[in-house]
């Protein structure tokens, strides 16, 4: 009986051992077999797509690597912001340590790391269906599904036209074709995060956990909409397992992967960021709909009512439960969103690659339960199940056959309007602020250093008239206000892309406006022409009539024209006393200026209660002036003033708790580690 037993227990460990043999294997090749799918974006520096906003994030990139390790404020972008705000890090940072370990340009730098994030969400989805439903097939089958069909295509023909005759992956397609290289890579790592969920919920595993964590922020630190898929999708996950065990532990450990990942964040997630984000979906997105938030309430209970009463108990059906109640979800958020203007936060239809994901997975475990049929019609089911899968893929054999004809490289980039522009205001005023619109704006800094009124992340921007000086300067007829507007936020020039331009968007309505207006300082007779803004003085600093300064208000929008006027006098039409400026670091500014009795230095920086000015040993105030900028108060006399971006007390509170955070995973480890330990010393 012994030896029966001893017997039965090395069968069992050498199942177990050929299971994760297999797993990792099939992993690997899944990988390996993707990044030949997008074999050319490994390889690529600039791809065709101008239009692309992958500008930003390479853009971002070099800024970061040329200010390494991490710079407090970000100088080029919408009159100057905190540098976390403009996006999540992972992203950003992962760029820019393949730019610094890999010595090649940053934009091949983006494509390099996308890709290999691109081709391992195929082999997450692998991962994640397998550890939660047991089935190697099942994965296999969804991963393939996810790597080359979009589902949604049959509900949403704006989404498949957009896919081209190829039918080239959703997921694909809009991380070539619109640059959204973040969200893909949070999608990438959702699956995997959902896999350590699914082992960390399941039983309480301390190593599980603590990857739980660490990929759940990763998630949250590529991209907004990515952690929403995960907001939607981990309380399902949770959900899923505790009504299937009748356990509410389930809950416990959920709760405890959020607050770990949340820690993890926490140095660049901090309260102002939050509220700087919500405020700046005004412009990226619509509002939500109270009736929409009481439909999502009615269908979640409804969802919880069925859930318990086909599954309560049933630990066999908590994959079945996840798929159904993703797939629910994320049809009401994004179908309803595209289709019945369904909206809940933010712009749902951005979540189309969320939704073939919980699409696939719902899809493929029906063609699984009808493989899995049992009686004398089993040879039908199996034929029918063989047959769905067929008619399923059938789309993608085009693709198949041109996995590589997205991926069109333009090596003459130096012959595009994006650069060469940049580049002549690099050479001719490297230090001018410039209202630059369109593909010119997304590329602007993606070369060069060059400060503009703009940016590349409207939901970083925290300067409260950036985007009503854009929308009079682009959209309306009469010059003069825009040519106030224009001095009002310190633009030295504005660069004007008319219809026959290169340039791709041609956000300027009435283009011809500042003809005979504004000198022109460059004309390529190409349709780009770049105006001189009049101003008294070059630079961001201006000495100023304290009075005056105190006494005017904010515009009430674009059309004030009265109060834009007034300010733009202020900075023009002041004391006859110049002020220069120079950017030491991205962190910190020089201000050269004399004073006399009445009088305060203006600074064309956006204001942020972290700045601090001083004056040799002297502190200086600082207050918000009616347009947004800090305002200087110093007494009468020659003053070199040191205007210093000091780190925020609640970043130095995030980073204690990611750095706890971070304790916390490195013991769940220790622990894991040691769990195994002792068996194997007692063995």
């Amino acid at each position: 009986m012994l030896a029966r037993m001893h017997g039965a227990g090395s069968r069992v460990v050498s199942e177990g051992r050929r299971a994760a043999a297999t797993f990792w294997l099939d992993s690997l090749l899944i990988f390996f077999l993707t990044c030949w799918l997008v074999w050319p974006l490994f390889q690529a520096t600039y791809l065709d797509k101008w239009a692309s906003i992958e500008s930003t994030f390479i853009a971002d990139a070099r800024f970061l690597n040329e200010n390494w390790p991490h710079p407090g404020w970000q100088p080029l972008w919408y009159c100057g912001t905190r540098y976390d705000y403009i996006y999540p890090p992972a992203l950003r940072y992962g760029t820019a340590l393949i730019v610094r370990w890999g010595d090649v340009p940053p934009a091949r730098a983006y494509h390099i790391y996308v890709a290999l994030l691109y081709a391992l969400g195929i082999a997450g989805v692998y991962i994640f269906v397998r550890t939660a439903s047991g089935s190697r097939g099942l994965a296999w089958l969804a991963a393939a599904a996810s790597a080359l069909l979009s589902p949604s295509f049959l509900v949403l023909s704006g989404v498949r036209a957009d896919a081209g005759e190829l039918l080239i992956p959703q997921r694909l397609g809009v991380l070539v074709r619109y640059g959204e290289g973040p969200h893909m890579s949070a999608l990438a790592l959702l699956p995997l995060a959902l896999a350590a969920c699914w082992r960390a919920v399941e039983r309480f595993h301390p190593a599980a956990l603590a990857a739980a964590g660490v990929l759940s922020a990763l998630v949250v630190s590529h991209n907004f909409y990515g952690a929403v898929g995960l907001a939607v999708l981990f309380p399902v996950l949770v959900f899923s397992l505790s009504i299937t065990s009748d356990d509410w532990r389930p809950w416990l450990r959920g709760a405890g992967i959020a607050a770990l990942a949340y820690g993890l964040t926490a140095f660049w997630l901090v309260p102002s960021y939050i509220r700087v984000t919500l405020d700046n979906l005004r412009y990226v997105s619509r509002p939500a709909k109270l009736s929409s938030i009481a439909l999502l309430v009615v269908v979640v209970i409804v969802l919880v009512l069925a859930a318990r009463l086909l599954a309560s108990g049933r630990r066999e059906r908590a994959y079945g439960v996840f798929a159904c109640g993703a797939a629910c979800l994320m049809a009401l958020l994004v179908i309803g969103g595209i289709l019945y203007d369904f909206r809940v936060a933010g712009e749902m239809g951005r979540l189309v690659p969320e939704l073939d994901l919980a699409m696939i997975l719902l899809a493929a475990l029906g063609v699984r339960w009808l493989w899995l049929r049992d009686g004398q019609h089993r040879v039908y089911w199996r034929t029918a199940a063989v047959m769905i899968v067929l008619v399923c893929f059938a789309p993608a054999r085009n693709y198949v056959r041109h996995p590589w004809a997205l991926f069109v490289e333009d090596p003459n980039y130096e012959q595009r309007v994006e650069y060469r522009i940049t580049k002549w205001m690099h050479e001719n005023l490297p230090e001018s602020r410039a209202l630059a619109a369109g593909s010119v704006r997304f590329w602007y800094n993606a070369w060069f250093d060059l400060p503009q009124v703009g940016g590349g992340s409207d939901q970083g921007q925290m300067h409260p008239f950036v985007a009503p000086a854009q929308w009079e300067i682009l959209l309306a007829e009469n010059p003069e206000p825009s040519v106030q507007w224009l001095q009002a936020v310190g633009a030295d020039a504005v660069i004007v892309n008319d219809k026959s331009s290169q340039e791709v968007y041609h956000d300027f309505v009435f283009p011809k406006k500042f003809a005979g207006v504004l000198p022109v300082l460059y004309d390529d007779r190409l349709g780009n022409v770049i105006y001189r803004v009049p101003r008294r003085y070059p630079g961001l600093a201006r000495v100023v009539e304290t009075r005056v300064a105190a006494a005017l208000l904010p515009p009430r929008g674009n059309t004030d024209t009265e109060r834009i006027a007034a300010y733009a006098d202020l900075l023009e039409k002041g004391p006859d006393s110049p002020a220069t400026m120079r950017w030491v670091s991205s962190d910190e500014v020089r201000v050269q200026a004399r004073l006399n009795a009445g009088e305060s230095v203006v600074l064309q920086v956006t204001y942020d209660a972290a700045w601090r000015a001083y004056s040799g040993s002297e502190r200086l105030a600082i207050e918000k002036d009616a347009m947004g900028f800090m305002r200087i108060a110093a007494p009468p006399g020659e003053h070199e003033i040191r205007v210093v971006f000091e780190t925020p007390l609640e970043n130095w509170i995030g980073r204690v708790v990611s750095a706890l955070s971070g304790i916390v995973v490195v013991v769940l480890l220790a622990w894991s580690w040691r769990r195994q330990e002792l068996p194997a010393a007692a063995a």
